[in-house]
């Protein structure tokens, strides 16, 4: 009854009186059926939106959450940061906007970049009149931007240039006279090109959007005024002949080359971008690296690449795979040429079809081999035997000979890297904090972006020193090890020296594997055990120490694996609860992947594996032992707060914390299938124990679209279900009320889709496990590819552990802040970039970082706090593992054969883990 006079004390006084009726009709209707609530229908709330507005709306989007506070806790320091602070002398200025289309005198589309700039250079020389002056910023594809408009809306102009290719060093625009650009529109060589440009006025972008951004307000083209900047800077080093990936650049200096082996060298560069931020706008400069393909011969390039010693050695269909699209030189008329695969025969048997003119009259075509046909103008080859470069096109073939042919210099090198060119990569690229601050400093002086005319027209002037910011250091959390012991980490640094692990497990009935031909094994297996029991694992002698056979070596590595496994089946009297494999190499082992499926997804194996090596010594088995205590359920350290259960806002209520990622396939191969991998944090109230649930999805999708996956039968078979029953199972029946999700991978444009996308499956995954009232949640991103770096004003040193940034150059408005937890030994430390998106939950900035910083120690598999909190490892752990377990590389060759196939190549589904290990944390 009271809830019926609650119902009409709500009805509006002049609301009529069949309004009343109805009201009246469902009261009476609801005391009838139990004084239960009956739902008012849709349809019938319509009607009545003038009486009672109905506030039902699941399709509300959720925008990034303004920043709610500063946190207080920590010691302060001061530091730099690579932000150069951007002045604005007005705002007044208004870009304006136009589209480009390009055309070739066939009617394509021109889609070269490089080509593209040459024609707007040209143009701007050519037709400078007729454009007023105005300077252009291009870029490069189809969008142009002048300050203030044209003296038109739309222009079609045509072009002519002597030289097309794209990757000759471009000059400054020059303003001539008319007279003189008349000259230049009629002169035309054989060599020129004719190109067609229309451009359209697209649209208005004034200066003053990004002073409101400033302000924290909402302002619609913000982040295009951003971008209009960022183009002025990119078109700047364009002009210099720069190579240009994204927002950094590389200039053609051997000085900045690598040598990576394999043809391929990196190439030391740099990033810009303007940002906006609490303290104003930036220029964010850093040091950047990218793969280029080693300048020099092309026979230099095929015998380092295939690492073989003679050129008759190189196997030619992996060098016309790695050869194509690739530009080069010709050494006998310094013209550049793109490569689009190999000739059939040698040069001195490869034929083609030349005219011949006997004084002026014209003769028919003749046939003559590429040796000979060079051999006539003058030019002897010396490795006729070799094939030839076809660099025409697929319908005319244009042959030069390989040994004339040198590779362009700036060619990005976008294949996936070996593990030995990886390694390199990193360590050649390190660098010192104080070598960064001073090259990131020298590039923005010796730069002089206060002279581009752009920039200087609309009043922008950039500060030539770093931005010093206010951090705070906070304390590292105390852990808990063995025997309840308390251990104070040391600069984000503990150990086990005279220490017991936690919770250590007991290993009984267990093996060794060998398929590596060069180890001890019975040494391995007597260190190993002594170093477990001084850890506290007891670890019983090994049942079998198993070794590969001379003739199993010679099999594929599926039938090496099954052939290894009838052997330790028939030396162990039962199933095993572990097994150690020793591999012959430590990364791309063709042995691991079918080696860890076969464990793990048929027989319920908990494995590890190493590769034997010289320098295993105690240090090196106390890591592996780190590993496998995780695996099979043991507990290496945890917080010492988490021990007494007093970690703030996650203690008290039933918290589940998740850990999101995305692996993609390697750069190149864009038709690999992705890999979605969340874990779960289990047994509340530990946030040190995860199980993860991985699923396959759609090339380069970065959004996880199985997190809830309703099947025909009405179930859900989604990542989410298998990980909230597992916390419901595991920490006493009880359902998460809070959920705290990290999210790795995304950039800032991709926000709102987590906000709105993969938080919606979430709850719908929640809500269909049955009744009850939704969790709170507290989403945060991850960011660990950006370019800002923190700097000791006073120390060469990298910033201390702990060291968490959250003014001066976060965002203006939303919530944000840099944490750097790790000690960076080597190089400059990168901090993460954390952020917060939704926090329902209501942290306080203090009590969320500290959680943050705790989460970066109760890494299972280290003894060092780590860059990024615990379960986005985790989750990039189990993405790469099971990855393992399948053969991309079949599907990607179904996928790309039928050209004219009307639906989408199904994504092949990985396998399940057996249900002795699926809520193992088999990935550590």
């Amino acid at each position: 009854m009271a809830f019926g006079v609650l119902w009409f004390s709500i009805i509006p006084k002049e609301t009529n009186l069949c309004v009343y009726l109805l009201f009246l009709f469902f009261f009476l209707l609801s005391l009838t059926v139990n004084n239960s609530f009956i739902w008012i229908p849709d349809s019938m709330a319509a009607k009545m939106a003038g009486a009672v507005q109905v506030l039902k709306d699941d399709t509300v989007k959720r925008t990034p959450m303004a920043r709610p506070s500063n946190g207080r806790e920590g010691k302060p320091i001061r530091l730099l940061s690579n932000h150069f602070s951007v002045k604005l002398r007005g705002v007044d200025a208004v870009f304006y906007q136009y589209s480009v289309c390009i055309k070739s005198e066939d009617d394509k589309v021109v889609d070269s970049k490089g080509i593209g700039r040459k024609v707007i250079d040209k143009l701007l020389q050519t037709y400078c009149s007729e454009l007023d002056g105005k300077d252009f910023a291009y870029d490069g594809e189809k969008c142009l931007f002048t300050v203030g408009p044209l003296p038109q809306n739309n222009f079609e102009f045509t072009v002519i240039l002597e030289e097309t290719s794209s990757r000759a060093a471009g000059g400054s625009p020059v303003h001539e006279s008319p007279t003189q650009a008349n000259k230049k529109r009629v002169k035309r060589s054989h060599l020129a090109k004719k190109f067609s440009v229309d451009i359209s006025y697209a649209a208005k972008i004034p200066l003053q959007s990004v002073a409101l951004a400033l302000r924290g307000s909402e302002s619609e083209h913000g982040q295009d005024v951003l971008r209009v900047l960022d183009v002025v800077l990119r078109q700047q080093q364009a002009k210099r002949g720069c190579l240009l990936v994204r927002q950094s650049f590389f200039s053609d200096d051997s000085r900045n080359l690598v040598d990576l082996t394999g043809g391929v060298s990196g190439c030391r560069g740099l990033h810009s971008s303007f940002r906006t931020t609490i303290g104003g706008l930036s220029l964010n400069m850093d040091v950047s690296t990218t793969m280029v393909v080693t300048p020099g011969p092309v026979i230099d390039f095929l015998v380092t690449n295939q690492n073989v010693r003679d050129i008759r050695d190189i196997d030619w269909p992996r060098a016309k795979k790695m050869l194509k699209n690739l530009r080069v030189k010709a050494k006998h008329n310094n013209m550049e040429f793109k490569i689009i695969g190999l000739s059939d025969q040698p040069c001195s048997r490869q034929m083609f079809p030349m005219k011949v003119r006997n004084g002026n009259i014209e003769i028919k075509s003749v046939d003559i081999t590429v040796q000979d046909y060079f051999k006539s103008k003058q030019v002897e080859l010396t490795m006729p035997y070799l094939p030839c470069l076809d660099v025409g096109k697929p319908k005319r073939p244009n042959y030069l000979p390989i040994e004339l042919c040198h590779m362009v210099s700036l060619q990005r090198y976008t294949k996936a890297l070996s593990s030995q060119q990886r390694a390199m990569l990193v360590e050649k690229s390190r660098q010192k904090p104080q070598e960064r601050m001073r090259v990131v400093t020298d590039a923005v002086k010796s730069n002089m972006y206060d002279d581009d005319p752009i920039l200087s027209s609309c009043g922008i002037e950039i500060e030539k020193q770093l931005t010093r910011v206010d951090a705070r250091v906070l304390s590292a959390p105390a852990l808990v090890v063995g025997n309840s012991e308390d251990c104070i980490p040391n600069r984000g640094r503990w150990n086990y020296n005279n220490k017991r692990l936690f919770d250590p497990v007991k290993i009984e009935r267990w093996a060794i594997v060998n398929f590596s031909a060069r180890c001890d094994m019975s040494r391995i297996s007597r260190e190993l055990i002594n170093c477990g029991r001084s850890k506290g694992i007891f670890i019983e002698c090994p049942h079998s120490l198993v070794d590969e056979d001379s003739q199993s070596r010679r099999c594929s590595p599926v039938e090496r694996v099954e052939k290894m496994f009838e052997k330790v089946k028939a030396s162990l009297p039962g199933p095993p609860e572990f097994l150690l494999c020793l591999l012959p190499e430590r990364k791309n082992c063709d042995i691991y992947g079918p080696w860890k499926k076969k464990n793990l997804h048929e027989m319920g194996i908990v494995t590890q594996c190493i590769a034997p090596s010289n320098k295993m010594n105690d240090q090196y088995f106390t890591n592996v032992l780190l590993k496998i205590n995780a695996k099979l359920g043991g507990m290496n350290s945890k917080l010492a707060l988490e021990h007494r259960q007093m970690i703030p806002v996650v203690t008290q209520i039933p918290t589940l914390i998740l850990g999101m990622d995305v692996s993609h396939g390697s750069p190149g191969r864009a038709d690999i299938p992705s890999i979605a991998a969340v874990v779960g944090s289990r047994c509340w109230p530990l946030i040190s124990r995860y199980r993860a649930s991985v699923r396959t999805q759609s090339p380069k999708v970065e959004m996880i679209d199985s997190l809830f996956k309703p099947l025909d039968d009405g179930k859900d078979d989604g990542i989410m279900r298998e990980l909230l029953l597992d916390f419901y199972q595991t920490s006493q029946q009880r359902k998460p009320k809070q959920i705290i999700i990290f999210r790795d991978g995304v950039s800032e444009s991709q926000f709102s889709q987590v906000l709105n996308v993969e938080l919606n499956q979430i709850i719908k995954a929640y809500q269909s496990m049955g009744q009850g009232d939704l969790p709170k949640f507290t989403v945060i991103i991850a960011q660990k590819n950006h370019h800002t770096k923190l700097f000791q004003a006073d120390s060469p040193e990298n910033v201390p552990p702990g060291t968490v940034v959250d003014s001066g150059i976060v965002h203006p408005r939303q919530y944000d802040f840099y944490m750097c937890a790790h000690a960076g030994p080597i190089g400059t430390s990168r901090p993460t970039h954390y952020h917060v998106l939704l926090d329902e939950i209501g942290f306080s900035a203090d009590n969320l970082q500290k959680l943050v910083l705790s989460l970066s120690y109760v890494y299972q598999r280290s003894t060092t706090a780590i860059s990024v909190v615990a379960p986005i490892c985790y989750a990039h752990l189990a993405a790469a593992q099971m990855g393992q377990f399948m053969k991309f590389e079949e599907f990607a060759d179904t996928s790309s054969g039928s050209v004219n196939s009307s639906s989408p190549p199904s994504i092949p589904e990985l396998p399940r883990l057996h249900a002795d290990v699926c809520s193992s944390m088999f990935f550590c």
